[in-house]
């Protein structure tokens, strides 16, 4: 049996499909897949989908294929005013952050922008609910 990979893409699949409540049968119906499996085997990361596979999916869910391959964070639910809200946000905070009075690096700058994005749909989550 192959292994299981979970990943982003993986974890993505299967937060999209549980957030329909639909199961796995019904994933791979709604693709037009002859068997579940095939799309199972996407959650599972034992194959990538294909190309083509990748729009249909992203299609289905409402979603871009870049945010499937973790290249876009924006939540399928956000609007476009969030995602202008969110790089106001960003650059409004650009270059303040220090840690010890010492300018953080492109690296570690990089990775409180990711984390300030995820405290920022955090909470919109939070204020749409």
């Amino acid at each position: 049996m192959a292994e299981k990979r979970q990943n982003d893409f993986t974890r993505k699949l299967i937060d999209l499909r549980e957030s329909k409540n639909w199961s796995k049968t019904e994933a791979a119906r709604r693709l037009g897949l002859s068997s579940m499996q095939r799309y199972a085997n996407y959650e599972y990361g034992t194959n990538e989908p294909d190309s083509n596979m990748l729009k249909r999916i992203a299609n289905m869910y409402g979603v871009t294929t870049d945010y499937l391959l973790g290249k876009d964070s924006t939540p399928a639910w956000a609007t476009k005013q969030d995602t202008v809200d969110l790089k106001e946000f960003l650059e409004a905070n650009a270059g303040s952050m220090t840690f010890g009075g010492v300018d953080l690096t492109p690296e570690q700058d990089a990775q409180v922008r990711v984390a300030m994005a995820t405290i920022f749909w955090n909470q919109k989550k939070k204020e749409k609910k």
